[in-house]
């Protein structure tokens, strides 16, 4: 990845460091990166987080440079959220990382083999977020 894009954060450093992108923030990133600007509660929504967790989150991503949050005119209430072309840069690196260990960890299988893979990990989030609610 490129040196001047934030580093994943190491374990067992706190939120707001600044070391890098912390746990959801690739989520969202990819998020606005695909769907582009968006309404902060759509991002919770999408991304399965309480809008205040979202909040505090797009608060650290603004703070990097990776996002913006503006009132759209006549609209103050909610705030649209939309990628910076230094959030851009690192979603779309995240993608090819991604991308890539998903090549490595499925390199091997077959087409049916993978569209079986990866009926049964939708099948086990499914059945995860039951237990979690």
């Amino acid at each position: 990845m490129d040196e001047d894009l934030p580093a994943a954060e190491p374990h067992g450093s706190g939120p707001g460091s600044g070391a890098g992108p912390v746990p959801r923030q690739p989520k969202i990133l990819e998020f606005l990166a695909s769907q582009g600007e968006h309404e902060q509660k759509a991002i919770a929504d999408y991304c399965e987080i309480e809008p205040a967790t979202v909040g505090s989150i797009l608060t650290r991503m603004e703070a990097a440079g990776l996002v913006t949050r503006r009132n759209r005119p006549g609209n103050r209430r909610s705030l649209y959220v939309s990628l910076t072309p230094r959030g851009q840069e690192l979603a779309g690196a995240l993608n090819g990382v991604f991308a890539e260990a998903e090549a490595q960890i499925t390199a091997g299988l077959t087409a049916e083999e993978r569209q079986t893979l990866t009926g049964l990990l939708e099948k086990c989030l499914q059945n995860g977020k039951g237990s979690l609610e």
